[in-house]
């Protein structure tokens, strides 16, 4: 008699791995969630009442090639937060709270306890932002995926006050725009970066170099930072005007999506400490400087656009969240023939 696991799938595995994820989901429960693990859907009591005009946002993201550095150090308990990360910094652009979050994740052979370490990083990641892992899809395919891979997608819904949502529209020439640290690489530019450190320069995730603090898997693999929260604290206290992931693009593709026509940035190169492992991979590769500033955040996680007398009081109360911040740039007019962003030294 042929069984489903004989053709690769194991439902008692995947029984298993539901039952030993239920504590870790329901860490990230907040009191509107109306449903545990294992329904067809997850149910979230929305509290319109909050809001006089509520907005939902809504975002998808993946994790990308950074998994491949997951595979290689076979460490898969930080990956979770990327995917996290990626969604909801998103949406908290908006000015939006994460309310709840899905995942999926796929694979070909299902190893319980792996795909329990990465559900323990999203875990983490909702933690962190404030919303509730309220639902999400294992898939096993064999055949699918090489052996010991696997992929994964994650799903954010959060809400705003229409009046207090952040769309760029009131962003003037003589704005500040402030830039937060990253956490390195973040989930971006992998393709690029594995390249040039593991083709062309010949390194593994366990070289140590002078100039990075840890092996070179540990740094790429650091976790993307999850700005929702103090997103959320600096429009409480702020009037901030704009905000920018900076993710695949870097900062010349991302920050122009947040102003209106009309109006360009100045960026000072000079403004802001550009982590080592960005230097390394430009100098190793010999990748133009334009380049790495186009495929990469080269250091700064996320921007805001504030008033000019805003500025010394945000980055202050950044840095009291736990954000590091520069004033890098400012807003200028534009013809529409200029760069959207222009890097000064």
């Amino acid at each position: 008699m042929t069984t489903y696991r004989d053709a690769g799938v194991d439902i008692d595995a995947g029984d298993e791995f539901v039952d030993r994820i239920k504590p870790l989901v329901r860490s990230t429960f907040r009191p509107e969630v109306l449903t545990d693990l294992g329904g067809f859907g997850g149910l979230f009591g929305f509290q319109a009442g909050k809001y006089q005009d509520p907005v939902l946002v809504s975002g998808t993201d993946g994790v990308g090639t950074k998994l491949k550095i997951a595979f290689m150090m076979d460490k898969h308990d930080t990956v979770g937060i990327d995917l996290v990360a990626m969604c909801v910094n998103d949406i908290a652009v908006s000015g939006a709270e994460p309310l709840f979050f899905l995942d999926y994740f796929a694979t070909g052979k299902l190893s319980v306890s792996k795909a329990q370490e990465v559900v323990a990083g999203i875990a983490e990641g909702c933690r962190q932002a404030g919303c509730a892992l309220i639902g999400g899809e294992t898939a096993e395919m064999p055949s699918f995926y090489p052996d010991g891979e696997y992929d994964l997608a994650g799903f954010a819904v959060g809400a705003v006050d229409r009046p207090k949502l952040i769309d760029g529209r009131h962003i003037v020439p003589g704005d500040a725009v402030i830039g937060l640290a990253s956490t390195g690489l973040h989930s971006n530019g992998y393709s690029l970066a594995r390249r040039v450190l593991f083709e062309q320069a010949k390194l593994t995730v366990t070289s140590r170099l002078a100039e990075l603090d840890g092996s070179l898997g540990e740094v790429l693999l650091t976790p993307t930072r999850i700005y929702a929260k103090q997103i959320l604290a600096l429009v409480g206290q702020f009037p901030i005007k704009g905000v920018a992931h900076i993710t695949g693009g870097g900062i010349t593709e991302n920050l122009p999506r947040v102003y209106p026509k009309g109006v360009r940035a100045k960026i000072n190169r000079k403004s802001w400490s550009i982590p080592p492992i960005f230097q390394l991979m430009g100098e190793l590769g010999k990748v133009d400087r334009e380049e790495m500033y186009r495929v990469f955040n080269m250091g700064i996680g996320l921007i805001l656009v504030v008033s000019s007398d805003a500025v010394s009081g945000v980055l202050a109360r950044a840095a009291a969240l736990g954000d590091r911040g520069w004033h890098i740039g400012e807003i200028v007019s534009s013809t529409g023939v200029e760069p959207e962003v222009e890097y000064v030294e």
